[in-house]
C-alpha cells in the first residue's frame, strides 16, 4: 500500500510557492498578504491560526492576525472586514471558522471581497469556480488533487465517491474531480446503503467528519483513499491521539494507496491557502 504522503508534498510545493514570492517582492517591491480574523478563544481555532501566521513567514508572505472577542456583535465584525477590504497591503482575507453562535457565518463571508475571498467561500467566487473560471480554489479539495497529481494518480476515467457535502469540502471536491475527467458519486449523511457505493469505488474521498467511520469493509481491493477527517480520540495511555475518518490499519495491504492523518491532507490545505494567496496578490493591477 503507497502512503500519500501529505507532508512531501506539501514541502514541494512551498518551495515552489517561496519562489515565486520572491519574484513577486522584487518585481512589486511588497510582500503578497494574508489577514486572519480570529473571534473567540476556541483552542483549536487559535492552533489552527498560528500554524497559518508561521507558514506565511516560511514562504516570505505578510501576514496580519485581527483577534475580536467572543461577544463582539455583527457590525463590529463588519468593521474589522471592511477594513480589510480597504487595506491594500492585504490581499487574502480569511475568517476563521467556526464563529460564536450570535455571528451569522454565510452572512460575513459575504462581506469579504471576492478579490480578497482567499478561502473560495464567497457566492461569487463559488460560481467563479462552477463556470470554469476560479480567482481561487477551495484550499482542501485543491489540496487532494496536488497530492493526486504529486503521485501520479490520475481520476480520469476513475470512478470516485465523495462522502460528504459541504461547501468547504465535498461539493468542491466533487466539482473538481469532475473537471479531472472522473465519474463521481456525492454520498452523504441520507445516502442509503453507502457501502454498496464506496464498495464499487477506484477512489473514496472521505469527508463525513466521523471518526474511524469505513474501514475494509467498505473499500474495493485496490482502491485509492483520501481522508479528509480529523479528530482527537482517548488513548490506552490517558493521551489523546489524532485519527480520521477511516480505519487506517484495516486498510493496510487492502488498498492502493491511502493519506494518513495526521501528515495527509491537512498539510495540503494550509499550502493552498499560501498559494491561494499569492494568486489574487498576482491577480491585482
Amino acid at each position: 500500500m503507497q502512503i500519500l504522503d501529505g507532508k512531501v508534498v506539501a514541502e514541494v510545493r512551498r518551495k515552489a510557492i517561496q519562489a515565486r514570492v520572491a519574484e513577486y517582492v522584487r518585481a512589486r517591491g511588497r510582500q503578497p498578504g494574508l489577514a486572519v480574523v480570529l473571534v473567540g478563544d476556541d483552542p483549536a481555532s487559535h492552533v489552527y491560526v498560528g500554524a497559518k501566521i508561521k507558514a506565511c513567514a516560511e514562504v516570505g508572505l505578510a501576514s496580519f492576525e485581527r483577534r475580536l472577542p467572543a461577544a463582539v456583535d455583527m457590525s463590529g465584525l463588519k468593521a474589522v472586514i471592511d477594513e480589510l477590504n480597504a487595506d491594500p497591503k492585504v490581499d487574502g482575507i480569511l475568517l476563521q471558522l467556526p464563529l460564536p453562535g450570535q455571528l451569522a457565518s454565510e452572512r460575513a463571508l459575504e462581506w469579504i471581497s471576492p478579490a480578497k475571498d482567499v478561502d473560495c467561500l464567497t457566492a461569487h467566487n463559488l460560481g467563479r469556480l462552477w463556470s470554469g473560471r476560479p480567482l481561487t480554489t477551495p484550499c482542501t479539495p485543491w489540496g487532494v488533487m496536488v497530492i493526486l497529481e504529486h503521485y501520479g494518480l490520475n481520476p480520469a476515467g476513475l470512478d470516485a465517491v465523495v462522502v460528504g457535502r459541504s461547501n468547504i469540502v465535498g461539493k468542491p471536491m466533487a466539482h473538481l474531480l469532475t473537471q479531472a475527467d472522473a465519474t463521481v458519486t456525492v454520498c452523504h449523511s441520507r445516502t442509503r446503503d453507502l457501502r454498496a457505493f464506496t464498495r464499487r469505488a477506484d477512489l473514496v474521498v472521505v469527508a463525513a467528519g466521523k471518526p474511524e467511520f469505513l474501514g475494509k469493509a467498505d473499500i474495493k481491493e485496490g482502491a485509492i483513499v483520501v481522508d479528509v477527517g480529523i479528530h482527537r480520540k482517548p488513548s490506552t495511555n490517558g493521551k489523546s491521539k489524532l485519527c480520521g475518518d477511516v480505519r487506517f490499519k484495516e486498510l493496510e495491504g487492502w488498498a492502493k494507496a491511502v493519506t494518513p492523518v495526521p501528515g495527509g491532507v491537512g498539510p495540503m490545505t494550509i499550502t493552498m491557502l499560501l498559494e491561494n494567496t499569492l494568486r489574487l496578490a498576482e491577480a491585482r493591477v
